[in-house]
């Protein structure tokens, strides 16, 4: 009987509401507390309906669901926590949120080019193209012609409204290609094949559409594709472009103000008056960990000089952004540079909420795709996620200082792919492949060039097929909800900004 009355009077709590479940004994529990003014923050959150005047679109490239675990523990253990707890600046209730499905129309899983190219198109695109519809073939010029789709990019300037694109990895490179391009191969980044007449190359797109007034701000690396080999660049390199023309020269003479590092960057007329080129390095922008600040500009600090540029315009404005990098290490096998940059991408979504009004920019975080990323366990609080396996405790929530071991007696790195260059298994003769797992220190582990070991032997590690995240705030950031196809993300900024 006293169990039977006990369920009754749990069950009579309950059906009394809300309220009541004050009489229950976690009721003064610190996650009970944290889980009620959770659900209240969502229940609070007002539904914005109105006309988007601006649209910023941030995409992490490879930052899936994985990755940004990764990025949210670092971030929490470099402020001292045990990271587990920490909230990344776009994971806060005031974001809507979806899972996003990010294959290709004829890839399980996919490349940056036409993911990037559904987010700025509405439709789903073929492997290795860009904005070109479902009939155009990859490597094939003569499909050009007839398949052009229009970006969002086209219809906001079409609406007068002003169009920037930031970007850590080259301008050229798929994602911010996705903006301004149509191509049928993402890699004629500064030349086509010869004969082919339908389509310039990607850079010369960009010149195009700074020149048609389509693109207003274009800043990233890729400094190399807008020069010939002839041309020696700002910081002694040199061009890279087979025809010899002197796109940045062209650029130039159009009347857009060129930077190619911080004193330049600092030195650019940011009223709106005139477009703005700056191309920070030959190819990529550095990792964020190895930036030199007086060199480059960080991905927050380009952030806040295109909005203050942008928000000149009265009609609005469509801003991508993209951190690059946090790709590069995954496909390097890097974890730790991975993180850094995707510490790098919340400080330029923390910058952009800082500098907009909810009530009339809608503002959307995103990935083109994951990685294959994998985290190993079982791990204790507060373990370093860029280091080895710390056990459980029994007592408290911190870990306790053993390692775990795996079965060959070793100890493991939470982090780790399933393939890529850091693989255990190494060529030997013929097509055999033979290993074991090295030794590892936990100074080893969280050095910043450690390169984390794999499964599948890989120069490059590879894209995943598992789906990424989104999260919005402003006008129609409520659309996001569910599992939704990535071109839908192009439907919900289109929407926002012809809203009624």
């Amino acid at each position: 009987m006293k169990t039977i009355f006990s369920t009754t009077s749990l069950a009579l709590i309950l059906a009394t509401g809300a309220a009541s479940a004050q009489e229950l004994p976690q009721a003064n529990d610190a996650w009970f507390t944290a889980g009620q003014d959770a659900i209240q923050a969502i229940i609070d959150r007002e539904i914005n309906t109105g006309r988007a005047k601006n649209v910023i679109l941030l995409v992490a490239d490879g930052n899936g669901v994985g990755t940004n675990y990764a990025t949210r523990l670092y971030a929490g253990q470099q402020e001292g926590q045990f990271g587990e707890e920490h909230v990344l600046p776009y994971e806060t209730p005031d974001f809507h949120s979806a899972l996003v499905k990010t294959y290709n129309i004829n890839a399980q899983t996919p490349d940056s080019a036409p993911t990037a190219g559904a987010m700025n198109t509405g439709v789903k695109q073929r492997f290795n193209l860009i904005n070109l519809g479902g009939d155009a073939i990859h490597d094939d010029c003569a499909t050009v012609t007839g398949n052009e789709l229009t970006t969002f990019a086209e219809i906001v300037s079409g609406m007068d409204k002003s169009v920037g694109i930031i970007s850590t990895a080259r301008l050229t490179h798929a994602t911010p290609a996705a903006v301004y391009a149509k191509t049928a191969n993402r890699d004629w980044e500064d030349e086509v094949p010869e004969g082919c007449t339908a389509q310039k190359d990607i850079a010369a797109q960009l010149i195009d559409q700074m020149d048609a007034g389509v693109i207003d701000l274009a800043m990233g690396g890729g400094r190399r594709y807008f020069a010939g080999k002839d041309v020696t660049l700002d910081e002694g390199g040199t061009g890279h472009r087979p025809d010899g023309q002197n796109l940045i020269e062209k650029a130039t003479t159009l009347g857009a103000q060129y930077a190619w590092n911080t004193e330049t960057f600092s030195s650019l007329n940011l009223d709106g008056s005139k477009p703005v080129l700056a191309l920070f390095n030959d190819s990529h922008m550095e990792y964020e960990a190895d930036r030199a600040e007086d060199d480059e500009p960080s991905l927050a600090e380009m952030t806040k000089s295109a909005i203050e540029y942008l928000s000149n315009n009265e009609s609005g404005y469509y801003l991508e952004i993209e951190a690059g990098r946090v790709d590069h290490g995954n496909h390097a096998g890097n974890a730790k540079r991975t993180m850094i940059d995707g510490v790098a991408f919340a400080e330029a979504v923390a910058m952009a909420d800082e500098l907009t009004d909810d009530a009339d920019t809608l503002i959307i975080v995103t990935a083109d795709h994951e990685h294959g990323i994998a985290f190993n366990g079982y791990c204790g609080r507060g373990t370093p996620i860029d280091g080895l396996c710390y056990a459980v405790a029994q007592t408290g929530d911190k870990h306790s200082d053993e390692l775990l071991l795996a079965d060959d007696g070793k100890p493991y790195t939470v982090v780790g792919f399933l393939n890529g260059p850091g693989a255990v298994l190494k060529a030997g003769e013929g097509n055999d492949y033979t290993g074991s797992r090295d030794e590892l220190t936990q100074d080893e582990a969280q050095d910043l060039d450690y390169i984390q070991q794999a499964l599948i032997p890989s120069s490059s590690e590879m894209h995943s097929g598992v789906d990424v995240a989104v999260y919005a705030k402003g006008p129609w950031a409520h659309l996001f909800d569910g599992t939704i196809e990535q071109n839908v993300i192009f439907h919900v900024m289109n929407h926002a900004v012809a809203a009624e």
